[in-house]
């Protein structure tokens, strides 16, 4: 049983794979954004052979908890998953790419690295972050 994680971007698509036990989260590959449908098809190719369970969409949120904007298209583009047939999760992705900056940076990766893996990275925090919330309730 697998999850994918995406953060949503107007650029990109961040795509992190759950392992089959739903420990760890791993950043996949980034998606260059293009037309809706073609998105679509692009993210079902890549992650079906993976055989996901349920599919882990970071929500942008505003700091103060509303929805703006960009909360608004990333519901739309969960709302097509679902009609493809994918059970889709909502996740608080607040600051998490902050988050992921700051890591690479300690780690000394350079600003051009940083930038062609962060938004994968950022599906990676996201997925881990639903991942250990499942874990913390079942009692793992």
């Amino acid at each position: 049983m697998r999850y994918v994680g995406l953060d949503l971007g107007e650029k990109t698509i961040g795509v992190a794979i759950s392992d089959a036990l739903l420990i760890s989260a791993q950043p996949l590959t980034v998606i260059k954004r293009s037309q809706i449908r073609t998105d679509l098809s692009t993210l079902k190719e890549l992650i079906e052979p993976y055989s996901p369970v349920e599919i882990v969409l970071g929500l942008p949120l505003n700091m103060n908890g509303t929805e703006g904007p960009r909360a608004q298209a990333t519901r739309e583009f969960g709302h097509i998953l679902q009609e493809e047939g994918y059970k889709v999760h909502f996740w608080d992705e607040r600051l998490s790419t902050m988050a992921v900056e700051k890591v690479m940076i300690k780690a000394d990766l350079s600003r051009r690295k940083r930038k062609q893996v962060i938004d994968q990275q950022a599906a990676a925090y996201i997925l881990q972050g639903f991942i250990d919330r499942i874990n913390l309730t079942r009692g793992n």
